[in-house]
């Protein structure tokens, strides 16, 4: 006979959702770039960094003349950054980040990866930030900019 606290604890495994697809299965490691290599390039030809996580995020710190292109875990979202990559060369160096989340986590790089590949653009990056952006960014001393 199955007691009742069993099947308490139990329910929760019948609940569990489908992992979300992480930025990890998307993005290749060739194309990855390491947080160093992205403060390093800022000082000779950076690339144009778009940032793709959330607006609270961008305010509080963004790397500089990051371009924030809107969280992409949503149909607005992904408008949006459509809207600003349109203006951008398909062959331009881009470089895309969010950092609300470890890395495994994110909910925005795999779709902004997948809808820039769509639109054509041939030198994509994506800045590997492991846990979030104020660790893997801010709290090692790269530069960033405060506000709008």
């Amino acid at each position: 006979m199955i007691r009742w606290f069993s099947l308490l604890l139990m329910a929760p495994l019948l609940f569990v959702a489908a992992p979300a697809i992480a930025a990890t299965d998307v993005i290749p490691a060739s194309v990855l770039i390491q947080p160093a290599q992205l403060a390093s390039e800022l000082k000779a030809a950076p690339p144009t960094i778009l940032q793709v996580g959330f607006s609270k995020l961008y305010q509080q710190a963004h790397i500089p003349g990051a371009i924030y292109a809107g969280p992409t875990n949503s149909e607005t979202g992904v408008a949006a950054l459509k809207a600003a990559a349109d203006k951008l060369p398909r062959e331009a160096a881009i470089v895309i980040y969010c950092g609300c989340c470890p890395w495994n986590r994110c909910p925005n790089m795999d779709a902004a990866y997948t809808t820039l590949k769509a639109m054509g653009f041939s030198k994509l990056r994506a800045l590997y930030i492991a846990d979030n952006f104020g660790q893997d960014w801010v709290d090692k001393g790269y530069p960033v900019v405060t506000g709008q």
